[in-house]
């Protein structure tokens, strides 16, 4: 999704020949983005191979195999040899038959590779894996199962917002987002909201050279009502020339959670942040002025700069003291 953020020119400049088999990892990749790396990266000719796994899970548990079954874009295809995937009714616990399912995902037997304990805490391997979903290994995703038996990973059942009594995955806004022609990337949480519970807060990255304006937010917010319906359209977009990812690759929505709640004091541990960026809030800005800041610069929503210098020493990022007391 960054890349595609950067256009296909950064792609077509090299010589992609020797590729043969493409891979993708760390989140979810939705079909907008599987569509534009198909065409782009592997020029229609080499599979993808999307994975579904945990560091847990030792290797992966579905993922296509190159060549040999058909891929569908979004998806992660079906179980790897061995592994017993199932579909669970979230309260009940009960096992989805129908081939078609929307559920949680779990695994039904053992593996090799599976982790065995978690080091000094073997109750909370226990309880974090086992004691929800007797008998089942607790993925902490969730799931749908098409006619085909094709699994889709919709994200972790904890990004699930409440709005106005309306449960919603955040992946589904995530998608339409991206679905826009001028939006690279966005990551979707809840925040509090006086009046329906939880708001939706979209944190947006803009394909390059793409501006940042009130008629795009605009016309973003009118593209979700149309993609989902009106319960989804995001109270507040942030424009955010990047997002606080693993080295992995996987967006860190915790960080994005605390910063939407307006909690700074608690951001937990970040010893993973990829290193390129860190939250960050004007302390004369509300919530809804939040933005990211980059070692590289960043930019507020209204387009002025607040570029700073990483200090990986202090574990901060020093804005020049004119600039310090710039706000969003």
């Amino acid at each position: 999704r960054a890349l595609m953020g950067l256009g296909p020119q950064w792609v077509e400049k090299h010589d992609l020949s020797s590729l043969k088999v493409l891979g993708t990892v760390g989140e979810p990749i939705n079909p907008e983005a599987w569509n534009w790396y198909n065409e782009h990266v592997g020029k229609g000719s080499r599979p993808i191979v999307d994975t579904w796994w945990q560091t847990e899970t030792g290797g992966h548990m579905i993922t296509p195999l190159p060549g040999a079954i058909a891929t569908k874009p979004g998806s992660a295809t079906l179980p790897f040899f061995g592994v017993k995937p199932v579909v669970l009714e979230p309260e009940s616990g009960k096992v989805i038959e129908s081939t078609e399912a929307v559920g949680v995902l779990a695994i039904a037997d053992s593996w090799p590779g599976q982790m065995r304990t978690v080091w000094g805490d073997h109750s909370r391997f226990v309880s974090t894996y086992f004691e929800q979903y007797k008998g089942y290994y607790f993925t902490g995703d969730g799931c749908r199962r098409d006619a085909d038996g094709y699994y889709w990973i919709t994200g972790r059942v904890d990004d699930v917002i409440n709005v106005s009594g309306h449960r919603m995955g955040t992946a589904e806004v995530e998608s339409a987002l991206v679905a826009h022609a001028k939006v690279a990337e966005a990551a979707v949480v809840g925040y509090p909201h006086d009046i329906k519970g939880q708001g939706i807060y979209a944190y947006v990255t803009l394909m390059h050279g793409v501006e940042p304006t009130d008629a795009l937010r605009k016309e973003l917010e009118a593209w979700v009502r149309t993609e989902i319906g009106p319960i989804a359209k995001p109270d507040l977009i942030q424009w955010a020339p990047g997002l606080p990812k693993t080295r992995s690759g996987k967006i860190m929505r915790r960080i994005l959670r605390k910063i939407a709640e307006n909690d700074f004091g608690s951001l937990g541990d970040i010893s993973t942040l990829e290193r390129r960026g860190l939250p960050y809030r004007s302390r004369l800005g509300p919530v809804h002025r939040t933005g990211l800041i980059f070692s590289a610069g960043a930019l507020c929503p209204d387009g002025r700069d607040l570029s700073c210098t990483w200090q990986p020493e202090a574990d901060t990022c020093r804005i020049p003291a004119r600039r310090r007391r710039a706000t969003c």
